[in-house]
């Protein structure tokens, strides 16, 4: 038992490493479309590089951890996850975009293990009921490092300086270069730290013994398609849509802030920090309320909530639209876990595999991002927000599917 409440401490710790990193996005995306003269379109494949390494990684690292176990996955994405973030000090070098975006892509592949090989793990380290609310406790640290990312990532790598069509046409070309450069430069040290510290987590998490687990021993071995699992299949659609909302929110929100209410970079990354402290706030109150409230409930709410909140972000103007975009965030805060954990119901022997498809469901955050850039590019920032709110619907509709459907038992703690 004691083991593993320690392996839980060292699940729950990667659960922190990939979400600091995801949510170092929303200040690169501003940060390179600056150093590296982007559109809205070209700076969304920030997102793009970082998510689509999950659709296309998902499942090869479902079947590495089948033969290395989860141990062996966790490692080796811990490995790549570093060495993306040390190539970031030769792209801010070259102020090549194509090599930011090839280190973004590695580290991503590396994240793409530590979930698949996380989110399952933490499920069944313990009694099957309370899966769902561990899974949702263990998410809160990834949604406190939601949090610190774009704080530091604001203090650390925004300048604060604009580059507009006036202060451009006001430099030389060789003004303009310097000026670029150290942009560019400015994510050097942080992510030759962040790659130290992963580096690290690697060696201690090798030379420390982890349970392997058996997912639902005295589970009867299922045959046929996995494709058959309806549950699971509007699941994974659920979460392609939901990661989708989460990234195109996040990332454009300092973009936001400052067509629709004037706020500068820095103090819109300040913001952004602390509505993600309210997401991480949200994810412990959502682990609570599991203990009386059925996750499907509770998941139907909060989407249904977030349609509401994200409609009034695109009507309103000034600092009222900003509010409402910041509340989302806290209703967010338990949608993945949930959706997670409501797919994995009753998939018992095939668990690892039902877990690399809902993983591999998070290339939603690199395909809708790119829509709501061309939609901003179109239009404004400010209508573009209508993307998410069209994914909060698909979750809704999972949720009432998983309210209907008699076979799923929900988890719900005693």
């Amino acid at each position: 038992m004691k083991k593993n409440h320690f392996a839980v401490i060292l699940i729950i710790s990667l659960f922190f490493l990939w979400g600091f990193a995801l949510n170092l996005n929303p200040i690169l995306i501003p940060h390179l479309k600056k150093a590296c003269q982007l559109s809205d379109k070209q700076s969304a494949f920030i997102d793009s590089a970082s998510y689509i390494a999950y659709f296309l990684l998902a499942i090869p690292a479902g079947k590495f951890m089948k033969r290395f176990g989860y141990k062996g996955g966790i490692v080796f994405g811990l490995l790549l996850f570093a060495t993306g973030a040390f190539l970031f000090y030769p792209a801010a070098i070259t102020r090549s975009y194509t090599f930011f975006l090839t280190a973004l892509f590695i580290i991503a592949s590396g994240l793409a293990f530590l979930e698949t090989a996380a989110n399952p793990y933490i499920t069944v380290l313990g009694d099957a009921e309370g899966a769902t609310q561990r899974l949702n406790f263990a998410q809160s640290f990834n949604g406190l490092a939601a949090t610190l990312a774009p704080l530091l990532g604001g203090m650390f790598i925004l300048s604060g300086q604009k580059l507009d069509a006036n202060a451009e046409a006001a430099m030389s070309p060789e003004q303009l270069n310097t000026f670029l450069n150290h942009e560019a430069s400015s994510v050097k040290i942080p992510f030759l730290i962040i790659g130290a510290v992963v580096l690290l987590v690697a060696v201690f998490i090798w030379r420390t013994p982890l349970p392997e687990i058996q997912e639902q021993e005295g589970e009867e071995e299922k045959t046929g398609s996995i494709l058959k699992e309806k549950n699971l299949i509007r699941g994974v659609i659920a979460q392609f849509f939901y990661v989708g909302a989460q990234v195109c929110v996040s990332s454009f929100f300092i973009r936001f802030s400052a067509q629709v209410a004037g706020i500068a970079e820095k103090s819109a990354a300040l913001y952004l920090s602390g509505a993600l402290l309210g997401f991480m706030v949200g994810r412990f109150i959502g682990s609570f309320l599991m203990k009386f409230i059925a996750p499907s409930k509770l998941l139907a709410f909060y989407s249904l909530i977030n349609i509401v909140l994200i409609i009034a972000a695109v009507t309103l103007k000034g600092m009222p639209a900003v509010y409402a975009l910041l509340g989302v965030e806290f209703f967010m805060s338990i949608m993945f876990p949930t959706i997670f954990s409501l797919s994995m119901q009753k998939l018992g022997s095939r668990m690892k595999l039902g877990s690399s498809l809902v993983i591999m469901a998070i290339v939603g955050g690199a395909v809708f991002p790119v829509i709501m850039g061309m939609v901003s590019d179109q239009t404004n920032i400010h209508t573009a927000y209508i993307v998410p709110a069209v994914c909060f619907a698909v979750v809704f509709y999972f949720a009432l599917t998983n309210l209907r459907a008699k076979n799923i038992k929900l988890s719900t703690a005693h």
